[in-house]
């Protein structure tokens, strides 16, 4: 139980380190704020066409009377939208990850680097990085699909289904939140998707004390916009505790440099910096 704090605790520091480095922040917004944009657009959509979709998955139920007809289509498209929230909500993390693979890379590095002896970059081009991320991002999406759907059937269940399943829901998600957002860390030490997750099952109590609570505040609209950055901040964070980095900490230096960056002096480093530089004309 104890971890549960532990996961907790680094949601906190890492929502702290982006409130002392506001550059950084405002940094990684800027991926989340594309990805929420196309996902409002997507469940607007959804939420357009359930009741057809509801209503083509129960043919079976045309012939029954008034209200049992209605009630069972209700049920169905409750079922159905909360499920597509649920994907939202785990896919939502992916794809940011996706779209921001080069911002979140920069901003885990000055993570590790304030903390002291962060590990070298791996040497890959960003079409390889972008294409370990999608690989990655769809082992983990297979897995989630598959517990969703089982979720999704027990939802039905009289009983179980409003009480135990929702729980199962959340945990299920904080899960492979965790899993998601310590992959910039996780890639960066050269750990494969498959260690990943299996160092997270290790220490499945610190994954969930993480990921519970922020699918939680995910729920909250635009807090998942928001929240993001210090997310990744945080499970950088987490990471150091799963994988010590091996080398002396250099604490002092890096408070300097926190400093510098957050009163704007000579020398304070550019995040745009990390980002592939277009041609001039």
């Amino acid at each position: 139980m104890r971890d549960l704090a532990v996961g907790l605790g680094y949601l906190g520091k890492g929502q702290r380190w982006v409130a002392r480095h506001g550059r950084w922040w405002g940094f990684g917004l800027l991926p989340a704020l594309i990805t929420l944009v196309l996902y409002t657009a997507v469940l607007v959509v959804f939420a357009f066409w359930a009741d057809d979709l509801s209503a083509w998955a129960t043919p079976f139920a045309d012939g029954w009377g008034s209200p049992w007809r209605q009630i069972l289509r209700d049920l169905f498209t409750a079922l159905l939208f909360g499920g597509g929230l649920l994907l939202a909500v785990v896919t939502f993390t992916a794809a940011t990850l996706l779209v921001g693979e080069p911002f979140y890379e920069a901003l885990a590095e000055q993570v590790e680097k304030s903390e002291g002896g962060a590990p070298p970059a791996p040497r890959l081009p960003l079409w390889r990085e972008l294409w370990n991320s999608a690989r990655d991002s769809l082992f983990v999406l297979v897995r989630v699909a598959g517990l969703g759907l089982l979720l999704f059937v027990l939802g039905f269940v009289p009983m179980l289904g409003q009480t135990v399943v929702p729980v199962l829901g959340f945990c299920v998600s904080g899960f492979f939140l965790t899993l998601e957002l310590t992959a910039v860390a996780m890639q960066r030490r050269g750990v494969p998707v498959r260690e990943r997750l299996a160092l997270l099952r290790g220490r499945r109590m610190l994954a969930l004390g993480f990921g519970v609570p922020l699918v939680l505040l995910f729920l909250v609209p635009l807090a998942a916009v928001f929240a993001m950055p210090g997310a990744v901040a945080g499970a950088t964070l987490l990471v150091r505790d799963l994988l010590p980095v091996e080398g002396p900490a250099e604490p002092e230096q890096s408070e300097a440099a926190g400093a510098a960056e957050s009163s704007g002096e000579p020398g304070t480093p550019d995040p745009y910096g990390h980002l592939p530089q277009l041609p001039r004309t």
